[in-house]
């Protein structure tokens, strides 16, 4: 029987799979109960354009001095941080990538905030 990271990672598989054929970059999403980060990856999946996660100093002092980063709050001012980086790198389309977490709560705030923010997918 698998274990639950081995299923994410095996949901995951298929989705990197079908986001490498498509060649664009790529929005890629981890989540720990205390944190959430996000990372811009280019198309040929080598180079990190753009990072950011709740585990910087200047968004801890911004979510407070209980600095809680596993809050929907915290994944939106990430969703923001991270659109904001990666259309400083000039990409302004990425293909979503949840890593096998389901489309909900701190996954979704994310990415509903980083689209507000002007990023495409």
């Amino acid at each position: 029987m698998l274990t639950k990271k081995e299923q994410r990672l095996r949901r995951s598989r298929q989705t990197r799979i079908r986001i490498a054929q498509q060649g664009v970059a790529r929005l890629s999403v981890n989540r720990t109960n205390l944190h959430i980060y996000a990372s811009v990856i280019s198309g040929c999946g080598t180079k990190v354009l753009a990072t950011a996660s709740t585990a910087e100093v200047e968004i801890r002092k911004e979510l407070g001095a209980a600095g809680k980063g596993g809050n929907a709050h915290a994944a939106q001012i990430i969703g923001k941080r991270i659109a904001e980086k990666a259309l400083a790198a000039g990409v302004a389309k990425v293909a979503f990538d949840r890593a096998g977490f389901a489309y909900h709560g701190r996954v979704k705030a994310l990415a509903d905030a980083a689209r507000e923010a002007g990023l495409q997918f």
